[in-house]
């Protein structure tokens, strides 16, 4: 089974939930999707200017994982201002632990499925699916809305002796994809992948990143109903 992963304590919920620019409809727009526990990273970081240290603690997390979900929020904004989109700010694995409040059980994040991660050798459009699922050495995201892509390094699960698959599976789950692309997956990522709710395309090695979102956008990509290793 998956590790479950702890939840984000956060002081209170949003007081405002979207974010657009001024003047553009809302159906022009993309979307760029903030997590609840990524905006307390910033308020913490960037608003109370606590040490890594001092904002973990407060969010009852390590410092790694405060790091990345601090990371996660800040390229969320970025790409929100650089690329005139909708900010969404919604959902995550967390719990409301300010004055007043009770904290309640996790608030699971829905997997969004215009969102893709695509195992990869590399981080453009125009290399190659890495076949290998847990041991990848990355995965392209991309936003299907924009086809704004992003990188995400799979080096720590690579280097692990056990359980890369599982460890693989919560990174994807943890960058907010609802579907990955790849061509191998064990039984446990499987699980794990179906546990975070992620959607599974196989045997797609042999094809570029760009290729296979390609195929799954035709509707040319069964989602998988099991491993296929």
């Amino acid at each position: 089974m998956p590790r479950p992963r702890l939840c984000r304590k956060v002081t209170a919920t949003p007081k405002a939930s979207y974010f657009k620019p001024r003047g553009v409809p809302l159906s022009e727009l993309g979307e760029a999707y903030l997590a609840v526990e990524g905006l307390e990273a910033l308020r913490l970081a960037d608003l109370e200017s606590l040490t890594t240290a001092e904002a973990a603690r407060r969010m009852g997390v390590s410092r790694h994982t405060f790091g990345r979900i601090l990371g996660q929020a800040r390229r969320a904004v970025a790409d929100a201002l650089v690329n005139a989109l909708a900010l969404r700010i919604e959902g995550g694995d967390y719990a409301v632990d300010g004055p007043g409040h009770e904290t309640p059980p996790a608030a699971r994040r829905t997997p969004d499925m215009n969102i893709v991660a695509v195992s990869a050798e590399g981080p453009s459009l125009n290399d190659a699916v890495d076949a290998r699922f847990g041991r990848a050495a990355g995965f392209v995201v991309v936003n299907l809305d924009t086809m704004a892509t992003s990188w995400l390094d799979n080096g720590a699960s690579q280097a692990m002796a056990h359980g890369a698959g599982i460890q693989t599976a919560e990174r994807i789950a943890d960058a907010g994809a609802g579907v990955l692309l790849t061509g191998i997956v064990g039984p446990k990522a499987f699980q794990a992948l179906e546990a975070a709710g992620v959607k599974v395309g196989q045997n797609l090695e042999g094809l570029t990143v760009g290729q296979a979102v390609n195929r799954y956008k035709a509707g040319e990509v069964p989602f998988a109903d099991g491993p296929n290793k």
